[in-house]
């Protein structure tokens, strides 16, 4: 379980496998080793992935993922390649502070970016400020609402407008400058996970529609 609070801009530096098969990523992060234990749950651009090796190094550590077929069929890990950024957020421990919304690191599928607008430039005494226009899978655009939250790359984001199946997004100068927002454009994917609560709440619509 996460929270969509991203800790960290992880980087690809080796990967084995292709689309269709096992995908195993080595991911350069700035955690501390020695807290990563095998088996270990670790949000990835979205994705939770399993720790399956992990070692120090300067600076930080590098940690193996391995992406199962559900994984490459659903996000943009295929895409990812050795130089890739990441957004990086370890799993909740109990206590830890519920900073963004209930994120489960399951994602739906792939949206994409179809505008970028700033709303602030980089001389802006906060720094630069962006909205984004994502368009939603059609299939899982009935989930997303104006004011619900949502989950683009692992970052917890508040819907701001929602038409058909475009959605938008303010990304604030924080967010932009720790993590990889400050590097997206249009025609990006990015790996989506709806909300848990509207997701639960369709079913539960559709269940008695059904009865």
């Amino acid at each position: 379980m996460f929270t969509g609070i991203v800790t960290d801009v992880g980087e690809v530096v080796a990967e084995e496998g292709a689309q269709g098969t096992l995908k195993r990523l080595r991911i350069n992060a700035a955690y501390d080793a020695e807290t990563i234990a095998l088996g270990a749950s670790i949000a990835c651009g979205g994705p939770c992935l399993t720790v399956v090796a992990v070692g120090a190094r300067e600076g930080g550590c590098w940690f193996d993922v391995d992406a199962a077929a559900e994984t490459l069929e659903r996000t943009t890990v295929p895409d990812w390649t050795v130089g890739t950024r990441i957004n990086l957020e370890r799993s909740l421990k109990i206590g830890d502070e519920l900073g963004g919304h209930i994120v489960t690191g399951h994602v739906d599928g792939v949206a994409t970016i179809v505008a970028r607008e700033a709303i602030t430039a980089g001389d802006d005494p906060w720094g630069p400020t962006a909205r984004f226009y994502v368009k939603a899978p059609a299939a899982l655009a009935p989930f997303i609402a104006e004011k619900g939250s949502v989950c683009l790359d692992g970052t917890s984001l508040t819907v701001n407008t929602v038409k058909d199946d475009v959605f938008s997004v303010l990304i604030i100068p924080h967010t932009l400058a720790v993590t990889t927002w400050g590097e997206r454009q249009v025609g990006d994917r990015l790996n989506l996970e709806v909300d848990l609560m509207a997701r639960y709440a369709a079913r539960l619509a559709e269940a008695r529609g059904a009865g």
